[in-house]
């Protein structure tokens, strides 16, 4: 069970989960996702008003100097605003989230500030008129607020009041009040459809019962009429009223508001009473739907970080109230409360412009759709998984949670675009060939204790690292440590694909097993998460929590650096710990970077954001980069070459343990381009099996048959559109042979295409006396009919 920081219900977790076929989520299991989210919870000061009142709203519309906007704000909700606007008590001041930083809002002085301006023209919007006739006994707060109620639903209302002019009592006890202004706000009422009926003799037994037989229902304000003589039973109080949330009596067709104190809760008497008055004529129930009237708690939480305390505004008049002007100046001191705390962190959640509860409707309208375009596929495949929303969710909401099984839903159904995370899964599936994947014991024995498994990015990314790591454990680990390289699985995991995933994790586990499941120690948090959550059976520990820093890198006392976590070490903290440790032990101090640790950000290449919409992966890396201006250090190749890609200096951790492998300048290393990144991994294998165990294997047969001249410009083009260089040889390759190429007359170039699986590649090239120059590339998903030749 799941308690939000707010209160209220504890809620339940139950994350739609795709079968076989998958299967579309059910309206039950949406409505738990979106009480999950409470960003639409309302503010203390609105859950506090029995009436409701908007004051946030108010609040927000008056500090602007809206002043027609702020009327509607009070006309939408309070009746009677022009009246009960100037002497409303305000009980949503004692729940004010100011009060916390400061002193509440002065709301009750704000409505009268706003009940003092020139009231715009409202519309009162024509209602179909009911047939049944209804009369109120009584002009108090109550009565005029039940009449105003029950003429805007449409029914005919007779208000009789005991003198000359409705609401005399109320001007007479209210300073604030005027003639004038209960004379406006009894016009107001007229036009709604409420007649006016001066009633002397209004608590005269045989009165009453003459008004209950021409009526079909009365409403009695007890503060007004106590309807002695009608023969109604006391209630718990004494009053008739049996139920005061209700406002029921003995007699089914008498409804009755008991008296108050505060004004605002005489109004929201009356209006309580007149919706059972409304619900016993229409033969609904008196209760059903109802639990939401009148003051109740919120779950809605506001944080206050960064918010200065500050005082209530003095009017510089305490009998006229607030002056325009003082009035938004107090109005502007409203924290306009809401939540959005995954927001405020998430460029992702930010960028798609709404908040979870909303995001939970379109997926499932998304993944409702039989036939036609599916809108929210990219916000589904957007998101980088990385959970720090549920981190800083009160209740807990895990956006990642929703927008994976989204994906494995689409997968299921055959309904996930291939462009989503093709490339990714193409990368995952060469990490898994024999031009990567790899598993031996130590040199020189049958068996090994333990296991170097880097993960397929960090060989990517710094293969002289990879090798030297591999020497210092061989070196230092007594029992023996084989290598295994390959792919943890965690781009069709992420890409929800699980029949994919499944078997790459069997061809991981038949690996593993065959080296006698020996213990991993894993150089990248992304396989160590993976393997914690989805090959139970393995037992494994991260590369810096067995690496001692004694004899490896070298002391650089003085030298800072911002540390970014990786976010899939967020539920590490040991492993966070070993690596600050390590640092310590280099004498490196570390800047805490703002989001670290359990709250640290993704880099943009988490989740499959970067092949799904790499604008945005750009954009959440350049954010997570401009939090220092100090060069970065992590423990993560991707974190690294994220961040380098934007332009941010950075460090790996193992640039400072094994110093001298990046050049001179490791912080400046350029990301490595998708094309390199695969050539890295494939000499690393080679180099690996030449260098320790004595096998020589050649190079991929082809590759370097064609040499390929590539500017920087087009070598840009083709890393942004992820297209491999290994591609645009086998297209030349292909053209070359058979022929089969366009020539651009004017300028000789030559085009040809090759179509691997489902994208086909098209290259631009002119062959020269030392390879091929490319002059432009591009790819599509089309497929060209009638022969398919050029």
């Amino acid at each position: 069970m799941l308690w939000g920081r707010g209160g209220g219900e504890p809620l339940a977790r139950a994350p739609f989960r795709p079968g076989p076929a998958g299967m579309v989520m059910e309206q039950l299991e949406l409505r738990e996702w979106e009480r999950r989210c409470i960003q639409e919870e309302p503010p203390e000061c609105v859950s506090a008003c029995p009436l409701h009142l908007d004051a946030r709203a108010l609040c927000g519309q008056v500090a602007a100097g809206r002043w027609d906007q702020a009327w509607q704000v009070l006309f939408k909700t309070m009746p009677l605003p022009g009246v009960l606007g100037r002497i409303c008590d305000a009980p949503c001041e004692a729940r004010c989230k100011r009060r916390q930083a400061g002193e509440a809002i002065r709301v009750g002085l704000i409505e009268r500030a706003v009940a003092g301006q020139p009231p715009p023209r409202l519309r009162l919007p024509p209602l179909p008129r009911k047939s049944q006739k209804t009369a109120v006994l009584g002009d108090g707060l109550a009565g005029l607020s039940a009449a105003w109620d029950l003429a805007r639903k449409g029914y005919p209302v007779a208000l009789h009041h005991p003198g000359d002019v409705p609401g005399a009592a109320l001007v007479a006890e209210f300073a604030p009040l005027t003639p004038a202004i209960m004379a406006a706000e009894a016009a107001r009422l007229a036009q709604a459809g409420v007649t006016f009926v001066p009633d002397p003799a209004l608590a005269d037994p045989a009165r009453l019962a003459q008004c209950l037989a021409e009526n079909d229902a009365l409403l009695l304000d007890l503060a007004v009429c106590p309807g002695a003589g009608l023969g109604l039973a006391p209630g718990p109080d004494g009053s008739p009223v049996l139920d005061p949330a209700w406002g029921t009596t003995s007699h089914e067709r008498i409804f009755a508001a008991r008296a108050e104190a505060s004004p605002v809760w005489r109004a929201g008497r009356g209006r309580w009473a007149a919706a059972s008055l409304d619900r016993r004529l229409q033969k609904v129930s008196l209760t059903a739907g109802r639990d939401q009237e009148g003051p109740r708690p919120t779950r809605l939480f506001t944080s206050l970080e960064g918010v200065e305390p500050s005082p209530a505004l003095i009017p510089a008049d305490s009998l006229a109230g607030y002056a325009p002007e003082e009035a938004r100046a107090e109005a502007g001191r409203c924290l306009d409360c809401q939540c959005l705390e995954c927001v405020k962190v998430c460029a992702y959640l930010e960028r798609f412009g709404s908040y979870p509860r909303k995001y939970a409707r379109e997926i499932y309208n998304n993944a409702s759709i039989v036939m036609g375009m599916r809108q929210a596929n990219k916000l589904v495949n957007s998101c980088s998984l990385c959970g720090l929303c549920q981190v800083v969710c009160p209740t807990d909401f895990a956006m990642q949670d929703l927008c994976l099984e989204a994906r494995r839903d689409m997968v299921g159904r055959g309904k996930m675009p291939p462009s989503a995370h093709e490339f990714a899964l193409l990368d995952q599936d060469f990490s898994l060939s024999p031009a990567f994947a790899l598993a031996r014991p130590q040199p020189g024995r049958a068996a090994s204790a333990e296991i170097f498994f880097p993960g397929c990015q960090l060989c990517a990314s710094a293969p002289a690292q990879v090798k030297a790591v591999y020497q210092h454990l061989t070196a230092t680990r007594p029992d023996g440590v084989g290598l295994m390289l390959g792919c943890c699985g965690a781009p069709s995991l992420w890409a929800g694909d699980d029949a994919r995933l499944a078997t790459a994790h069997d061809q991981w586990r038949a690996a593993w097993a065959s080296l006698g499941r020996p213990r991993v120690i894993a150089a990248c948090s992304t396989c160590l998460k993976t393997f914690g959550e989805h090959l139970p059976e393995v037992e494994a520990v991260s590369l810096w929590q067995v690496l001692d820093p004694a004899g490896l890198g070298r002391p650089a006392p003085g030298l800072t650096l911002a540390l970014h976590d990786p976010c899939t070490s967020r539920h590490a903290p040991s492993v966070r710990q070993a690596v600050r440790e390590l640092l310590a032990g280099l004498g490196v101090a570390v800047e805490e970077l703002r989001l670290s640790g359990e709250h640290t950000e993704c880099c943009g290449f988490g989740g499959l954001m970067a092949n799904a919409n790499p604008d945005l992966a750009r954009e959440v890396a350049r954010r997570r980069g401009e939090l220092s201006g100090r060069d970065y250090l992590t423990y993560c190749a991707m974190c690294r070459d994220s961040l380098a890609g934007v332009g941010k200096r950075g460090l790996h951790l193992l640039d400072l343990l094994f110093p001298g492998l990046a050049g001179d300048d490791p912080a400046g290393r350029p990301r490595p381009g998708w094309s390199q990144r695969r050539e890295n991994r494939s000499r690393l294998r080679r180099d690996f099996l030449r260098d320790w165990w004595g096998e020589e294997e050649e190079a991929v047969p082809g590759q370097a048959e064609i040499r390929l001249i590539i500017s920087a410009e087009v070598a840009a083009r083709l890393e942004q559109r992820r297209i491999l260089e290994e591609d645009l040889r086998a297209a030349i390759a292909r053209a070359e042979a058979t022929g089969d190429h366009l020539v651009h007359p004017e300028t000789g170039h030559r085009l040809a295409s090759h179509r691997p699986l489902q994208a086909t590649f098209w290259v631009e090239y002119s062959p020269g006396p030392e390879g091929f120059v490319v002059h432009n590339a591009y790819s599509h998903r089309m497929t060209v009919v009638n022969g398919g030749r050029l």
